[in-house]
C-alpha cells in the first residue's frame, strides 16, 4: 500500500522540477511517479497528473484524452474541478471552443470554490476565441472586482452592464 500523503509530497516536488529539467523528463517523471498509485490498472488521479504534465509542456492533444478519462473514472474534489477547467482549455486550444464553453459555463452554474475566477477567466478566454468580447470583458471585470482595494461596486457594475 502506497502512503498517500508521501506520495502528494513527491508529486510536488516533481512539479517543482517544471521549466528546469527538459519537458520530456519532466513528462517521464510524472509517468513514472503516477505509475507508483496506479499499478498498471485505469486509476483517475494517475491520468489527471499525466494529463497535466502534458499539458504543461504544450502538449494539449496528448492531455485531452487523459482529462476525459480522469473525469470518467470519477476524479473527486479539487482534482475534479481543476480536471474540469483545465480541460475545458486543453479543448480550446484544440479548436473545440464551443465544448470548453459548455463545461466552463456548468461549472460556473453548479460549483462554488476558490476557482471561481479561474473558471470565468478561462470562460472569457474561451468566448473571446469566437468574438463574444463584450461577455468575456464582463467575466473578468466581475472576478477582479472583488480584489480592488476601491471601486468595487463600481467596476462590478460597469461588468454588468457590458452584457445587457
Amino acid at each position: 500500500m502506497i502512503d498517500s500523503e508521501l506520495w502528494e509530497k513527491e508529486l510536488k516536488a516533481i512539479w517543482d522540477q517544471l521549466g528546469t529539467i527538459p519537458n520530456d523528463d519532466f513528462i517521464d517523471t510524472i509517468k513514472t511517479h503516477t505509475d507508483k498509485i496506479s499499478d498498471g490498472l485505469p486509476n483517475a488521479i494517475a491520468d489527471f497528473e499525466k494529463a497535466c504534465a502534458y499539458d504543461s509542456t504544450g502538449f494539449e492533444k496528448n492531455a485531452e484524452p487523459l482529462y476525459r478519462s480522469a473525469l470518467n473514472l470519477g476524479i473527486t474534489g479539487l482534482r475534479r474541478r481543476r480536471a474540469r477547467i483545465q480541460l475545458a482549455s486543453t479543448l480550446r486550444n484544440n479548436g473545440k471552443i464551443h465544448e470548453s464553453i459548455e463545461i466552463l459555463r456548468e461549472e460556473k452554474e453548479n460549483y462554488s470554490d476558490e476557482l471561481n475566477d479561474a473558471v470565468n477567466s478561462f470562460l472569457a478566454l474561451s468566448l473571446s476565441s469566437i468574438n463574444q468580447d463584450k461577455e468575456a470583458l464582463s467575466l473578468v471585470l466581475a472576478s477582479l472586482s472583488v480584489h480592488l482595494p476601491r471601486y468595487n461596486q463600481s467596476v462590478y457594475n460597469y461588468s454588468q452592464e457590458l452584457i445587457k
